[in-house]
């Protein structure tokens, strides 16, 4: 089974709709889109690619920007048709992050890249896709890329025991860095890995933020959180969240680059 194959059957059995509205999983959603936010322009033009289900896309095509969202599993795809809302300017399409012929050069304002990082397994397909999405993004756009981040990934191995299972198959380095393993489905990184990747690229990085930090180790605490319980957990949340001592504990990652 190649590396497509497993991407479409895992996300063909698994409830991508419904992850970031768990309150565990909430912090990684209502981050990302802080982040955009911020570089929002009336009348912008938003591209995201590996649009998934539609969660991003769909929050904001209801704050009435143009979003084209391309997602490569016909799955997803679907449902992300089926929840767009009458008079809602959202173009769905089918295609590879690695490929995107069917866009035009400098065409979009704001490009979202926020998950095909997550499956991409070789240095060439890595820097197609960035090389892609930043193709696509007009001058002076800002583009935001996630990453699954290795060493949260590392912690939770040991807390499910799994990793004792995998370190005698030689897939983890002395280091406990992942190596590249397409039938787990994600790839890790850790941040020098991404500014390896990102160093040629013809932009400059004005945020590196951990979307959800610890959330997902703690989610027995947070989903029996009062709505005032959690609000001053986001606080806590916002306060570390791009401090260079604690991102690295993040499960998820948002690089946040402009382009000259």
């Amino acid at each position: 089974m190649n590396e497509t194959e497993i991407i479409k059957r895992y996300y063909e059995n698994y409830d991508e709709d419904g992850r970031l509205a768990k309150r565990d999983h909430l912090p990684e959603f209502l981050t990302t889109m802080r982040y955009i936010k911020k570089y929002l322009t009336p009348g912008a033009k938003i591209l995201e690619i590996g649009a998934g289900t539609g969660r991003y896309t769909l929050t904001l095509a209801d704050m009435g920007y143009d979003v084209t969202a391309v997602e490569l599993v016909e799955h997803n795809l679907e449902i992300l048709r089926s929840k767009i809302r009458s008079g809602a300017r959202v173009t769905p399409l089918q295609g590879n992050a690695c490929d995107l012929p069917f866009l035009q050069d400098a065409s979009f304002d704001l490009v979202l890249l926020l998950g095909p990082m997550y499956h991409l397994f070789t240095e060439d397909d890595k820097k197609r896709a960035l090389t892609e999405a930043l193709r696509v993004l007009k001058p002076g756009g800002v583009l935001f890329t996630a990453y699954c981040n290795n060493d949260f990934s590392m912690l939770h191995l040991f807390d499910n025991r799994m990793i004792f299972d995998i370190l005698p198959k030689g897939q983890i380095t002395e280091d406990f860095h992942a190596t590249p393993v397409p039938e787990y489905v994600f790839e890790l990184y850790r941040r020098e890995d991404v500014l390896r990747l990102t160093a040629d690229l013809h932009a400059t990085r004005l945020h590196y933020v951990g979307t959800d930090m610890l959330s997902y180790l703690i989610s027995d605490s947070l989903n029996t959180m009062t709505d005032a319980e959690f609000e001053q957990y986001l606080k806590f949340h916002f306060a570390v969240c791009e401090r260079p001592d604690c991102v690295g504990w993040s499960a998820h990652v948002l690089d946040v680059l402009k382009k000259f």
